[in-house]
């Protein structure tokens, strides 16, 4: 996924912070012990070994850098997933924002997740998860498509099949075409559109369960969450009812019941 360039830092900076802390231990274990204690009869490798010591504290250090950027960078994630109120505000993404959006929803579904750096080709893949021994391979690109047409769905199923994963995974926040859900069908590809993507978002929230008691169903046109409102004109004036509040590009209603 474009990761043959990248060094040993910049890994240790995507990955859990206490993962650069193991590290760091354990290179100031083997640099100010273990490699000095091994006896070799050549002089250059001998005093290498004995300057090692000395050393071992500051490439220590080193190493120990990305722990806290690694912490902030999922505290970040985790703020950026909670704060979401519907799928218009996860339509005022960015491409990067809404890729690492994905990648925290299946991190607390219990994945496995490796996000893509940017670096070099992807073949179309922004998100590896990995999940009991299996590969599902993820596409945000087309996150701001109002249609996704078949065409991509073929692509990245032809991905799937040359890197010998599970499944694909496509999300957008639009829709996809009759003709890419009908590709899709019996198949190991799994299409989310924005209604499903808002719903996937609200149910791994830290605060899902207070807003489930309080929020209410999403429009099935757009995919917001149906706001009550009190009509002023007409026969039913006075009376509550659901309604989006994308109007007027979505004029959806429903009946309240109290």
């Amino acid at each position: 996924m474009g990761r043959k360039n990248e060094g040993i830092l910049d890994l240790l900076t995507r990955a859990p912070w206490w993962v650069s802390v193991v590290f760091s231990i354990t290179i100031y274990i083997v640099l100010k012990w273990i490699l000095p204690a091994i006896q070799v009869d050549n002089i250059i490798l001998k005093g290498i070994a004995q300057a090692l010591p000395d050393m071992s504290g500051y490439i220590a250090f080193i190493f120990l850098i990305p722990a806290p950027i690694s912490a902030f960078n999922s505290w970040r994630k985790k703020q950026l997933l909670d704060k979401q109120k519907g799928i218009e505000s996860i339509r005022a993404l960015s491409w990067k924002e809404f890729e690492e959006l994905v990648a925290e929803a299946f991190r607390r579904k219990g994945y496995s997740v490796i996000e893509n750096s940017g670096t070099g080709p992807d073949g179309g893949v922004d998100v590896v998860l990995k999940r009991n021994g299996n590969l599902f391979l993820v596409q945000c690109k087309q996150w701001k498509a109002q249609k996704v047409g078949v065409r991509i769905v073929r692509e990245m199923y032809g991905v799937m099949v040359a890197k010998h994963a599970a499944g694909v995974i496509i999300i957008t926040s639009g829709f996809f075409t009759r003709e890419s859900q009908s590709f899709a069908k019996d198949k190991s590809i799994e299409l989310i559109d924005g209604q499903q993507l808002s719903v996937l978002i609200a149910g791994v929230k830290t605060n899902s369960v207070e807003e489930k008691a309080e929020t209410h169903d999403s429009c099935p046109r757009c995919g917001n969450q149906l706001v009550l409102r009190t009509a002023r004109r007409g026969k039913n004036a006075g009376n509550k009812f659901w309604a989006c509040p994308g109007f007027p590009k979505c004029k959806f209603t429903k009946p309240y019941q109290s």
